[in-house]
């Protein structure tokens, strides 16, 4: 698949690039990235959620009033889950929600996301660049030249780029990751999504490995 290289001012160089059939041209797998965007989510909640039991409310243990002929419910004492500030029965206690998947199921759903995306022409790929300061203002101007404003931008670097990722960072709908953190999730998530000729060459030599 053959796309267009264009500069940091949405124009076009002159030069192509071809994306690798294997990871832009696959037959997506609709699980795969089921199963990979399931375990991502999985792997950001914490588990610190938590509510005591009867047992560990802190309290008297004394029975309120006499077992029947009160003409209320019965209750054992004030840590009874009936009462406010009792305990609470079959409460959320701590736990790890996080699961594995296999590297060879994760690489099929990130090529399937990817394949997805360059199927609907949403891959835009630059040349190589940088910003010479840390401003927000480059990054609009650069998502605004490439015609996506109103949609959200995930930019693949092949390095890490404080310039660019920190000139990003308070914008609400762009992203900004290295190729080693490509993730199926990110990929879904952006409408546009920006790759720069190196970053075409890490993913290639990555398949290659």
């Amino acid at each position: 698949m053959e796309v267009k290289v264009l500069n940091v001012s949405g124009q076009e160089t002159g030069a192509k690039v071809q994306l690798p059939e294997a990871i832009f041209g696959i037959e997506p797998n609709d699980h795969a990235i089921y199963l990979d965007v399931k375990q991502f989510l999985a792997n950001q909640r914490q588990g610190t959620h938590k509510a005591k039991q009867r047992n560990e409310i802190a309290g008297s243990t004394r029975k309120l009033y006499k077992q029947k002929g009160t003409g209320g419910a019965r209750a054992g004492s004030v840590k009874s889950p009936l009462f406010n500030g009792g305990g609470r029965v079959f409460g959320p206690q701590p736990r790890d929600y996080s699961f594995k998947l296999n590297k060879k199921l994760k690489t099929l759903a990130r090529y399937s996301a990817l394949s997805y995306k360059a199927k609907d022409s949403n891959v835009i790929v630059l040349e190589d660049f940088n910003f010479e300061s840390i401003k927000t203002k480059n990054y609009i101007k650069l998502v605004a030249d490439l015609n996506a404003t109103n949609e959200k931008t995930l930019l693949v670097l092949p390095a890490a780029n404080n310039n660019v990722y920190l000139s990003s960072r308070n914008l609400k709908k762009a992203k900004v990751i290295t190729a080693d953190q490509l993730n199926t999730y990110d990929v879904l998530n952006a409408g546009k999504l920006l790759l720069t000729t190196g970053t075409v060459k890490v993913l290639e030599e990555a398949l290659a490995k």
